[in-house]
C-alpha cells in the first residue's frame, strides 16, 4: 500500500465499500484490486456463492484469489442447509466486529440486491423457521407446480398471495413456510418495520458497475464457456451424486439444472450450455431493473474498458474515503 492508502483505513475512513451489480460484470476483480491496494477484506454478497460445493459455476473467487486478500462468506455454508437474508445479516455482524477489530476496511460485493438493502435498511423480525416446517413444504413442493403451490397461499395468506406473482416459487414457499411457522402473515411481519442497519447509507461508499448490454452478454457468454473448460460439469456431477432435496435453493443456481439434466441424459451439453447462457442473461436483466429501482443513489460507473473503470472507482473511492470522515 501507499502511504495515502494506509491513510484511508484508519480511523474515520468509511464503514465500508459496498459494490453491486449484476452478474459477469467484472465485480469481484475490482473488489479485489481494491483490496490489495488498501488492506482492505472482501466479504460476500451473493446468495449463491456462500455454497461449499459450488465454486466454478458460480463463479466464486479462486483458491489463489482468495490468497491475494483476506475472503469472507464464501463458501461457508452447506448446500443441504436453507440461507437466508437473515442468517446472512447475522453472519455479517460478526465479520464487521472482525473488520473494526483489525482495522480492516471491508470491501462488501455481490449481485444479491436483498442483502444489501438488509445491510443498509434492516430486516425484519420474523422469527426462524422450524426445520420440520421447511421439510414439509418442501416436500409438498415436489408435488406440486408454482402455479398451485401460489393457489395453497392465496387460500392461506390472501394478502401475501395478491403481492407475490404466482411464478415466483422461492417468495411463494417462503411466505408459505411463514404463515404455516408464525401462524402471522409474512405481511403483518413487514409491518412491524426494520430492525436497525448494521451500516448506515452515509456511512458507506456505494458502488454499482453497469456494463453496457451487449457488452455484459458477451462476458455472460464467454464466462459460461470457462466455467465448462474449468470444470463446472464435474462440480455439478459430484452435486448431483448429493441427492440433495431439489427445493433447496443451491440446486437453482444458474447452470446447475440444465447440467443436471446433460447429465441424466434429457439433453446434449450444446443444449445445457444454450439454456445456462440464457438463463443468466436473463437473470442480469431482472438484476438491472431491481439495481434501477433500489439503487438510484448509488455512484453507477459504466466504463467498458477495465483499466479505465478500474481507475475510476480507485478515484472515487479515495474521495469517499478522504472527504467524508
Amino acid at each position: 500500500m501507499t502511504g495515502q492508502d494506509k491513510r484511508n483505513t484508519g480511523a474515520g475512513a468509511a464503514a465500508a465499500i459496498l459494490i453491486a451489480g449484476p452478474t459477469a460484470s467484472g465485480k469481484s476483480a475490482i473488489a479485489l484490486a481494491l483490496a490489495e491496494r488498501l488492506g482492505a477484506m472482501v466479504v460476500n454478497a451473493d446468495s449463491m456463492q456462500v455454497y461449499r460445493e459450488l465454486r466454478v459455476i458460480t463463479a466464486r473467487p479462486s483458491a489463489e484469489e482468495e490468497a491475494r486478500a483476506p475472503h469472507r462468506l464464501y463458501g461457508h455454508v452447506a448446500g443441504g442447509e436453507g440461507y437466508s437474508v437473515g442468517r446472512w445479516l447475522a453472519d455479517m455482524a460478526g465479520i464487521l466486529e472482525e473488520a473494526r477489530q483489525s482495522a480492516r476496511l471491508p470491501i462488501i460485493v455481490g449481485g444479491t440486491g436483498l442483502y444489501f438493502r438488509a445491510l443498509l435498511e434492516g430486516l425484519s423480525p420474523i422469527p426462524d423457521i422450524p426445520e420440520p416446517v421447511r421439510r414439509r413444504w418442501r416436500t409438498i413442493a415436489r408435488a406440486r407446480d408454482t402455479a398451485a403451490l401460489h393457489a395453497m397461499l392465496v387460500a392461506r395468506d390472501p394478502v401475501m398471495g395478491a403481492r407475490i406473482r404466482p411464478s415466483d416459487r422461492q417468495r411463494v414457499l417462503r411466505a408459505l413456510e411463514v404463515v404455516e411457522a408464525t401462524g402471522r402473515s409474512l405481511a403483518d411481519w413487514q409491518a412491524e418495520g426494520a430492525g436497525p442497519p448494521l451500516i448506515a447509507e452515509d456511512e458507506a461508499c456505494r458502488i454499482v458497475i453497469a456494463p453496457d448490454r451487449a457488452a455484459l452478454h458477451a462476458r455472460i457468454n464467454a464466462r459460461f464457456s470457462h466455467m465448462l473448460e474449468a470444470g463446472a460439469l464435474e462440480e455439478v456431477a459430484r452435486l448431483a451424486a448429493l441427492d440433495l432435496d431439489p427445493a433447496l435453493p443451491i440446486m437453482r443456481a444458474h447452470g446447475v439444472p440444465p447440467l443436471m439434466a446433460h447429465l441424466a441424459g434429457r439433453i446434449s451439453l450444446d443444449e445445457a450450455a444454450s439454456r445456462s447462457r440464457a438463463e443468466t442473461r436473463q437473470y442480469a436483466k431482472r438484476q438491472f431493473t431491481w439495481l434501477r429501482r433500489n439503487m438510484i443513489a448509488w455512484r453507477w460507473f459504466s466504463a467498458q474498458e477495465s483499466k479505465r473503470l478500474t481507475r475510476d472507482i480507485f478515484a472515487f473511492v479515495n474521495d469517499r474515503l478522504l472527504t467524508h470522515p
